[in-house]
Order: C-alpha cells, then structure tokens, then sequence
C-alpha cells in the first residue's frame, strides 16, 4: 500500500504541469467565453463536485449510490429557503445546506452501509425517490413542484463572472480536499475494503463505520454543489432530486474512468458541454448522449482517461524492453 501511495505522488508530480496549465486557463475562461458557455462552464464545475463525491463512493469504497441528487437537492433547497423564506446570511446558509446534506446522509447511511452491492443500490434509490417524494409533496413548504424562485446571491457575487470564481474556488478547494482524504490512510482502509472487505475486517477494521463516514463525507460535498449552484440558477426545483438527477454523476464517472481522480471531472465536461452543443441541432439530446456512453461502454471500458493512461503504460512497458534489448 505504501508502495502505491508513493507511486501516486510520482505520478501527480509528473503530471502536475497539466494541472498548473488548467487551472490558469480556467482562471482565464471569462475573458474568452461568452455569457452562455461562460455558465455551462458554471454548471460542468459544480456537476463535477457532484460526480467526485460520487465517485468517492463508487470508484474508491466500490459502492454504486443511485440517490445523490438527493443530498444535492436538498443542499440547493436549504439555501433556497433560508435566503428566501427566513433572510438568512448567505455564507452561513452555503454551511447549514453541506450540514443538512450531511445529517440526512448520517441517517440514510445507517441503513444503507449495512448492504452491499446492488442491495445498496437500490436502497439509495429508494431513499432518494423518498426524499424527492417528501419535496414534491409537500406544497406548503417547499413549493412543491413549483419550486423556490427568486434566489438570488449577495452583491458581490451578481454578475455571472464574479460568481463563476466563486464556483472555481469552492471546486478546487473542494477537489483538493477530496483528494487528500482519498489519499489518506482514511481512503486507503476504504479502498482496502473495495479489494477485499473480509481480509479488511479480519485485520481489525470496522467496515460499517468506515463507510458510513464515506457516505457521509460524499452526502456533505453534494450538499455543497446543490447550494453553490441554486443562486447561480437563481431557482429551484423537485427535478433536481430525482434519480435521473443521480445518474448524471454514474455516466459521468463511466465516461471519464472511475478509478481515476480526474476521471469523473472529465466525463462530466465531456458531458456537460456536449449537451450544450447537441441541442443547438436537435431536442432528441438523450439519443446522441445515450449513443455517446454506449460507444464510450464498448470501446474504451475503463473509460477515456483508464483507455489513455492503459495506452500510456503499453508504451511504457515496449520502450523498456526495447532498453533491455
């Protein structure tokens, strides 16, 4: 494990210039792009916080969450109903939404840690339609499925560009804390438990704990994309928490390469912008998407950053056997 930890950090170091380049040029996206793509780019960075919490449970704990859009939907209502119903402070409200995303996945996760695979699936699933039920129904409240309108953000963050930086900070912060926890010896007992749970819980290791506090963790920075997101949108709606809302992070991991960090990010700009792009020709954008991740299925099954860093290691192995030669 130790060894893997190291060649973690060599291989970040290396790539590290790419990362550097990123970041400059997202720093730099508002004066290229025009207000339209300027808010897909919005939308791609908080879907892409939604997808790594995601994949911190499917990628690396091995368990596939059908009902995050529950958490990212509550986040966003939270928000939504402190700002408008209660006046509330903006900055605390982005806290009590990640705090309320949390405790209802403490809850939700208490039952669902204790199944595995599909079990677990299907009972997030079913936690999520609960939530999104609960949302729906109750009009004197939420809304219903009128939604909350009229969310807006304080001064300094009205214009698109200045809440753009806003979303940047917090995802790369956000990532950058998701990644240390990753590679923590906190992430490396959870990826111990994917590999093998019975040899993991012969050493010792409480498996439910671990995983209830990964779910939580996961439920936390969903929470935190709902509720940077909704005063963006300046609304929102019980759509946000059903589980079609849940599968955009599966599709995006799926794409990208969930056994790798950067993999869910990628797929969902991949994603994201392809979307934009696709409805300026036609309104059957599922069709093409759905073309789009069953070719990606078929021809590159670790995804496109598994299929390139495979290619890299091929190559790799060739040039050092041509040295021995």
């Amino acid at each position: 494990m130790e060894d893997h930890h190291i060649e973690g950090k060599d291989s970040w170091i290396k790539r590290g210039w790419w990362l550097i380049l990123l970041i400059i040029a997202s720093f730099l996206a508002p004066t290229v792009l025009s207000e339209f793509y300027l808010s897909v780019l919005c939308e791609a960075l908080v879907m892409s916080l939604m997808a790594l919490s995601f994949n911190f449970l499917f990628g690396y704990m091995g368990q596939l969450s059908f009902g995050q859009a529950a958490f990212y939907g509550l986040g966003g209502y939270t928000v939504a109903m402190l700002l408008t119903k209660a006046h509330f402070n903006f900055w605390l409200s982005i806290v009590a939404a990640v705090l309320v995303a949390a405790l209802v996945g403490l809850v939700v996760g208490i039952f669902c840690v204790r199944l595995r695979g599909i079990y677990f699936a299907i009972l997030t699933l079913a936690f999520g339609q609960l939530i999104f039920t609960i949302v729906f129904k109750w009009h004197n409240f939420t809304g219903g499925d009128d939604g909350i309108q009229g969310v807006f953000p304080p001064e300094l963050l009205k214009s698109p560009i200045a809440y753009y930086y806003f979303i940047l900070l917090v995802f790369l912060v956000s990532a950058f804390i998701l990644w240390k926890i990753i590679h923590s010896p906190f992430g490396h007992t959870v990826v111990a438990m994917r590999e093998n749970s019975e040899r993991t819980e012969f050493l010792g290791i409480h498996i439910a704990k671990y995983q209830l506090i990964a779910f939580v963790i996961a439920a936390a920075f969903c929470g935190l994309a709902g509720a940077i997101w909704v005063p963006f949108y300046r609304s929102v709606a019980p759509s946000y928490l059903t589980w079609i809302k849940s599968g955009e992070p599966v599709m995006a991991a799926i794409l990208g390469g969930p056994p790798i960090f950067l993999g869910p990010i990628l797929g969902m700009f991949v994603m994201t912008f392809f979307h934009a792009w696709v409805l300026g020709f036609t309104v059957y954008w599922p069709v093409v998407m759905g073309a789009l991740i069953l070719a990606i299925i078929f021809f590159l099954p670790g995804g496109i950053l598994g299929f390139a860093q495979e290619k890299v290691r091929q190559r790799k192995e060739r040039n050092h056997q041509l040295q021995k030669k």
